[in-house]
């Protein structure tokens, strides 16, 4: 935690106390109903709000056991602490103290011996809290007491009452509980007594003389001892210091400057340790030079008490007090220290009388590290944590800082409601529901002061919104008929104007319109109703630099106009963008690209961004909506958007968290919390390069998360949680409101407080380790830092970036990158930098090159043999890619996580296999090759993990023209034994487009289904070889198990005809009663087969088995590709379910499958539910930004000039859909880090060509081909027949005949199993 601001310190005497329990510092003060203790500047232990004390008055602590008593007017409640050795400290309730009603006032508190409590108000009563609460001594008073104190050793009470000038002086007679008794003696004062301390010893065991200092309106200081021990009264007057006289001013005093004089005194105990702790830490040689340690030295010698007087205007005075008590007294016993200039204690001007007081406490305990500590508690609501070396402080010789300042603690006194921040995050306002307002401003001193508070404002009326002005040096609060403007440059902000209006239904927002003209004055600010009415105010404020106010430049605020927005159907709220990114003057173009400034949200979910620009001319503003996101989710809770186009909703259970990007309408994250959990808080934050942050509020945590690159091929998340920042362990308070600070600190404000938590993340958390970045030298990282390493550019030799320039087709930059950092990691030793280029030119990437063959490669060399190095690499071969890895292995790439290390080298060793078949194969097998090998190596490392590849892959193969290379290479990475599984995770039944071919791989994989086990079970091939229509074969197998003990009854049910009714019942009935068993429904669907039911089949295979792959491959296999089951299949199933996932791969295969070629481009375009109807509502996922791959963009390039159909689909796109295609893949590629592939996608793409309208009859479409600029005679005219209209409405009918095959014999298919 960078700062806390723990709330505002009541004005009371006894409102902050300090104490040294078990060699611990503890601070506590009170604040409204909040009791906060803490252990130093930055360090909250807990705070404890007490629901039953409405207005607490004091708090004391005991240093001998630790307990902690507060008091209101009418109740003492008493904590005790717990958990110290655990390491946990915090203080737990333990009784409660009611006083009579005619007690009922203010009250004082102070600890006596063995746990006695001293409670003060119209009587003095002592309670021994050890164990039950027992009042041991009452005495009622003529008058209420203001201050009641025992001495350390609790055998004398000091207590005078509200403008007394007597201090009565009780004397304990006897101590026990049975019979405590007191009397008193008066020590007289000549004028009201307004504070006394009693002298602190060196240990509480230590047996000292009672001196005691009060402090009158007479402006001084008195010093009782007892100097006569037979006397009547127990102490005497001593010494006095006159306070006015101490500090004499150097300059001719003005009668507006205050003549205040305050006092504190430094026990003799803490001068001793603040005095060695200045002589440790400066050596021998050095003190002889060190003059102010020579006088603090020559003062510590005979350990005084050290009396200083200070007032408003910085001067100081100190005085040392020797032999306090000693009957013959010297002259020299009172002996001035120093009187010194420029000590600056941050006292207010013109405050008001009952805040015009400050309290001092000082300490320096015997830790080492323990400075000497001054605590200044100002009486209008701060308590300022100063640390000095005494030397320094008391050194006669003119010095400018004495004192550091370590923390100012100060806020609220009820709870936050909300803050708000300015549009650069550098000041912010927090109001409390009692409309009560402070201004704070961003702090970057060394002193670790995140938040100063500036100013302070108090409203009349309901508070609705709030925005600031100038940085916060002004202040708009909207109310709900008016609107008023406050001056905030003074310390209590003033009254500046205010403009009435009247507006139609219910006040949403404000919003602070960005300026043309940076340098005007005039600033703009609008609210939207609930019937989309926007009204615009005109503000003229005074310049910054001019503090005064002349009549010119009075700050003004007027309406400018009011509009109607229109689009008002469900609304459901409009609110501010949180601002992010760099802040840009308004543009006066007014176009989807203009930052957003306002969100609305509408019950049905539709969220729409809006942007605005001045027209000053007319005296209006233009409002645009930016963007349209349907999220489908029905009245959200909460919604926020930010000025760089990002957006987070909360659904209606306040348990679903979704982010969205309102450039392309796209589902980022999806996220579900416990029910414990509910968010009430969404705040955006940026990095300086426009990286999203977002912080989302629980009501005791923080969950912070950031935008990650896009990750396609392992469908990685866009965003993860770097931090979680809890606040149970310090309040017992929700959480009210958070907002980020400009310099990436959070500012969580929870009861009365406000925690500004540090921009450093600490990078061995669990969350951060997860994220597998690099790392490796930083302990902790700026949450600005850490976001860019999880965005921003890729080196070219990422993992990531490679994989994406293989799916591109780049394979010979691929192949430059791999041999670049070959040679680059020759001589690369850890800590070394690396070129992210490793030399490969940029333009390389996006200007065409010739592809030089080997041989011509070759050619070339022998021809220039002499100039040339023989070691010189031309392509990534086994041997290299195999010396490559072996350095990986060696070397912590900088650029590179260890996870990411591992990753690129089994993408090159991927890369030298598929090299090493280059010449037989073309670019779409490589790519289904390279990732397939990668999914292999994957897998092997991490043999749980049981996944198929994606249909990204499947596409890839199905378009290639070396199928038959592919389905050898894939048979033999399973070593020859494919089985179905195999087969599944290969997707190889999904891309073989030869049937013939098609269906001798699946008799492959029903010999090898038969014979995965060494007893060669029948069933577990009965479904492949009935697909295959191959029943004699079946017949045969069964006939050699003879250990199955169904063998005789299925091979007499298998000899029969089952094209004969009575043996399709049969067979049926057979399928039926295995799929009542709920475990063989692979088997029954084998007996629908058997019974020629190829509809119930693969209705098994997909329902009951969940395996669409196996229903599409037996219907492929038993009737073909023109099947009207596969049709029905691929329309009822296999499209509905690719609309439902948004998966465009899945659908583009299936439209070919279909031959509507033109569909199958349309869909890589456009999102899948919007071309398909589906009986489902698409789910997030289908808008989720996995759906809009980039490498779709080079599918649709590639098969959009394959065929006249698929031509035809590619004209239907809109131009306008094709261009923010292109652009919305180059979105994708820069959030991927690859911005070199969307620098070459936006400069090479080629649009097709608008076909020029047509002069003729109407009777003719345009040619396709004449669309494309070039290559049209490669074209395929794979047009269908023109049909009559008749024809065209009727489905087919029928099923084109299945390739009959000739069933060969039982025994020479048995011969190949070896029988």
């Amino acid at each position: 935690m960078r700062a806390v601001l723990p709330g505002k310190p009541q004005a009371k005497l006894q409102a902050v106390v300090t104490a040294l329990w078990e060699g611990q510092r503890l601070v506590a003060y009170i604040s409204g109903n909040a009791l906060v203790i803490l252990s130093g500047p930055h360090s909250l232990i807990q705070t404890i709000y007490d629901d039953q004390l409405l207005a607490l008055q004091a708090v004391v602590i005991d240093e001998a056991t630790g307990k902690i008593a507060i008091c209101s007017s009418e109740e003492v409640h008493i904590f005790k602490p717990y958990g110290k050795k655990e390491g946990a400290l915090k203080w737990s309730f333990q009784s409660s103290l009611e006083l009579p009603s005619r007690d009922n006032g203010t009250l004082t508190l102070s600890w006596g011996s063995e746990e006695e409590l001293l409670i003060g108000s119209s009587s003095l009563r002592l309670y021994q809290t050890a164990e039950d609460d027992n009042l041991i001594w009452n005495r009622s008073l003529p008058k209420p007491v203001k201050i009641a104190s025992f001495s350390y050793d609790a055998s004398l009470i000091a207590s005078t009452g509200h403008h007394d000038r007597l201090i009565k002086l009780w004397r304990r007679q006897s101590f026990g509980a049975d019979d405590t008794r007191f009397d008193f003696t008066y020590l007289p004062h000549p004028t009201a007594v307004t504070g006394i301390h009693w002298r602190r010893p060196h240990d509480r065991q230590q047996t000292l003389d009672h001196v005691l200092f009060s402090i009158c309106t007479d402006s001084k200081i008195r010093i009782w001892a007892a100097t006569d021990p037979h006397g009547l009264q127990a102490l005497q007057l001593w010494a006095e210091i006159d306070m006015q006289e101490a500090i004499q001013p150097r300059q001719i005093e003005t009668p507006y400057q205050s003549s205040k004089r305050y006092a504190y005194i430094i026990d003799s105990k803490d001068f001793t340790f603040a005095t060695e702790r200045a002589v440790q830490a400066v050596s021998s040689d050095d003190q002889k030079q060190h003059h102010a340690l020579e006088h603090l030295l020559e003062v510590a010698k005979t350990s005084p008490e050290v009396c200083v007087v200070v007032d408003r205007r910085g001067g100081m005075s100190a005085w040392g007090l020797e032999n306090v008590g000693c009957k013959a007294r010297k002259s020299t016993d009172k002996f001035n220290i120093a009187h010194i200039e420029n000590v600056e204690l941050s006292f207010l001007q013109d405050v008001q009388a009952e805040q015009d007081n400050a309290q001092f406490l000082t300490f320096c305990s015997q830790q080492t590290d323990s400075p000497f500590t001054l605590l200044v508690h100002h009486f209008d609501g701060r308590i300022l944590w100063y640390e000095s070396k005494l030397e320094i402080l008391f050194d006669p010789s003119p010095r400018q800082q004495r004192l550091q300042l370590k923390a100012l603690w100060t806020g609220h006194e009820g709870p936050v409601k909300k803050i708000v921040r300015s549009g650069s995050g550098k000041a912010l306002i927090s109001r409390t529901n009692d409309n009560e307002g402070l201004i704070w401003k961003q702090r970057n001193d060394k002193s670790g002061l995140a938040l100063a508070r500036t100013s302070s404002l108090s409203c009349p009326e309901h508070i609705h919104r709030s925005c600031l002005l100038q940085e916060g040096n002004f202040v708009i609060n909207l109310h709900h008929y008016s609107i008023s403007l406050w001056d905030a440059r003074s310390p209590v902000a003033r009254f500046a104007a205010s403009c009435a209006f009247q507006a139609k239904g219910k006040l949403l927002c404000l919003i602070p319109l960005p300026k043309s003209d940076p340098r005007s004055q005039s600033y703009y600010v609008a609210t939207i109703t609930s019937m989309m009415e926007a009204i615009v105010w005109k503000v003229n404020l005074p310049p910054e630099s001019q503090r005064l106010l002349d009549q010119d430049s009075i700050p003004v605020i007027e309406l400018f106009c009011a509009s109607d927005l229109g689009m008002q159907d469900d609304l459901s709220f409009v609110l501010p963008v949180d601002p992010a990114g760099s802040l840009s003057a308004a543009s006066d173009f007014l176009d989807t690209f203009a930052k957003d400034l306002a969100i609305s949200y509408t019950d049905s979910g539709v969220l729409r961004a809006w942007s605005a620009t001045l027209d000053l001319d007319k005296g209006s503003v233009n409002w645009l909506v930016t963007s349209t996101t349907e999220t489908g989710i029905d009245n959200p809770s909460l919604a926020s958007g930010s000025s760089i186009r990002k957006i987070a909703v909360v659904d209606s259970a306040k348990t679903g968290l979704t982010i969205w990007d309102p450039w392309s309408s796209q589902l980022e994250f999806d996220a579900k919390y416990g029910s414990s959990d509910s968010i009430q808080d969404l705040d955006w934050s940026s990095t300086p390069d426009e990286q999203s942050i977002l912080a989302v509020g629980f009501p005791y945590k923080v969950v912070i998360l950031a935008q990650m690159r896009y990750d396609y091929l392992n469908a990685g998340p866009a965003w993860v949680p770097i931090r979680e920042i809890h606040i149970k362990e310090l309040t017992s308070h929700p959480i009210g409101d958070s907002t980020w600070l400009g310099s990436g600190n959070l500012v969580i404000g929870a009861g009365n407080q406000l925690y500004v938590y540090d921009k450093a993340v600490d990078t061995s958390n669990d969350k951060i380790m997860d994220l597998s970045i690099p790392v490796h030298q930083h302990q902790s990282l700026s949450i600005f830092d850490l976001v860019t390493y999880l965005n921003g550019p890729l080196p070219v030799f990422h993992p990531q970036f490679l994989a994406q320039c293989i799916l591109a087709g780049k394979l010979v930059q691929v192949q430059q990158i791999i041999i670049g950092l070959y040679k680059a990691l020759k001589f690369f030793v850890t800590g070394d930098d690396l070129d992210s280029f490793v030399t490969i030119r940029p333009c390389d990437f996006y200007t065409e090159q010739e592809d030089f063959s080997y041989a011509a490669k070759k050619e070339m060399r022998s021809s220039y043999a002499d100039f040339v190095d023989d070691d010189e690499p031309e392509t990534v071969t086994e041997e290299l890619a195999a010396s490559l890895n072996e350095n990986l292995a060696k070397v912590a790439i900088p650029q590179l996580s260890s996870h990411e290390q591992f990753y690129l080298a089994d993408i090159i060793e991927c890369v030298a296999t598929a090299e090493k078949q280059r010449r037989s194969m073309d670019e779409n097998a490589m790519r289904y090759l390279l990732f397939f090998r990668q999914h292999m190596i994957r897998k092997s490392q991490a043999p749980a993990l049981q996944v198929s590849i994606t249909w990204r892959e499947i596409i890839w193969a199905y378009h290639s023209g070396s199928q038959d290379i592919l389905v050898d290479l894939v048979s033999r990475q399973f070593h020859g034994r494919m089985l179905w599984e195999h087969a599944r995770e290969s997707g190889m039944f999904m891309w073989m487009t030869d049937l013939t071919a098609l269906r001798a791989q699946f008799e492959v994989i029903a010999r090898n289904e038969y014979t995965k086990t060494d007893e060669k079970n029948p069933i577990d091939c009965s479904l492949y070889y009935l697909a295959l229509k191959k029943k004699s074969v079946l017949v045969g197998l069964w006939r050699m198990a003879a250990w199955n003990r169904e063998q005789s009854g299925t091979q007499k049910l298998l000899r029969n005809d089952f094209s004969e009714a009575r043996w399709k019942t049969a067979a049926l009935k057979n399928a039926y009663a295995l799929l009542g068993k709920r475990r063989f429904a692979e088997y029954a669907a084998a007996f629908f087969l058997l019974a020629g039911n190829l509809q119930d089949a693969i209705n098994v295979c997909a329902n009951q088995l969940h395996d669409l792959q196996l229903a599409i491959a037996i219907t492929r296999v038993y009737d073909g590709d023109n099947s009207l089951v596969l049709r029905s299949l691929l329309e009822e199933k296999v499209l509905p379910q690719a609309a439902f996932e948004g998966n465009r791969w899945l659908a583009t295969w299936a439209f070919w499958m279909l031959h509507r070629r033109d569909m199958a481009v349309r869909v890589l375009i456009s999102p899948v539910y919007t071309l398909i109807d589906s009986p489902e509502a698409p789910n997030l996922q289908s808008k989720s930004y996995l759906s809009s791959d980039p490498a779709l963009v080079v599918l649709y390039k590639q098969i959009r000039a394959k065929n006249l159909q698929a031509l035809k689909g590619a004209s239907k796109v809109p131009p306008r859909a094709e261009w923010d295609f292109v652009i919305q893949n180059a979105r994708l590629y820069d959030r991927m880090g690859c911005d070199l592939l969307a620098l070459d996608l936006v400069r090479n793409w080629e649009f097709l060509r608008q076909p020029r309208e047509s002069i003729t009859n109407g009777t003719h479409s345009p040619d396709p081909r004449n669309m494309l600029r070039r290559g049209s005679s490669l074209v395929v005219d794979d047009m269908p027949s023109p049909r009559s209209p008749t024809e065209q409405k009727m489905k087919p009918t029928g099923q084109p005949a299945p390739t009959v095959f000739e069933e060969p014999s039982t025994n020479s298919l048995l011969d190949s199993f070896g029988f």
